[in-house]
């Protein structure tokens, strides 16, 4: 009997696995199609994956560079192979996007995605997009330059203050410094 109790263990974990997958799947089959495709558009106009065109052609790079070091002398034939490979895997980007849509339609409702494409699209968002992260980094400096401000005049201030205050009282007395009898 001892024997099979882990056996019970591993299927209860199997069983409430499954269930949690059927509960995200039943989740998933909520969105309607036109809020999926609300997420889509808005994902599209954000440009929201677009910082992960590179992913492919890096791993590419990479298994390249590991074979070549591996395989000097097969150089050419790696660098083909790699590249019809990558090539046939490039028809799976389109699962990243789903699953960007997915995101994006769980995070917001459809009239949600529908105004956040349109201010994008706009003239306004489309500005902000392009220039939204320079603005910010503009901002970080000058946020770093008060700080440093800030802090200069704070310890400027609270040491004047400090110092009028010791001026006014007499020393106190040193225990070292006093004469021995």
């Amino acid at each position: 009997m001892i024997k099979y109790s882990g056996f019970g263990r591993l299927a209860s974990a199997a069983i409430v696995l499954g269930g949690l997958m059927l509960g995200a799947s039943a989740k998933a089959q909520d969105i309607s199609p036109e809020h999926l495709q609300a997420a889509r558009t808005a994902i599209t106009v954000l440009g929201v994956t677009d910082r992960f065109d590179n992913i492919l052609p890096a791993v590419a790079d990479r298994l390249k560079t590991q074979l070549i070091q591996a395989y000097p002398n097969l150089q050419d034939q790696i660098y083909g192979e790699v590249d019809k490979q990558a090539l046939s895997l490039a028809a799976r980007r389109g699962d990243l996007e789903k699953e960007a849509a997915m995101v994006y339609a769980k995070a917001f409702t459809a009239d949600e995605l529908k105004v956040i494409s349109d201010f994008y699209s706009s003239d306004a968002g489309k500005k902000l997009l392009k220039d939204g992260p320079i603005a910010t980094r503009e901002l970080m400096k000058a946020a770093d330059i008060w700080t440093a401000g800030v802090a200069r005049d704070l310890e400027k201030q609270t040491n004047d203050a400090l110092l009028s205050v010791v001026g006014t009282q007499a020393p106190a007395a040193d225990p070292a410094a006093a004469p021995k009898q």
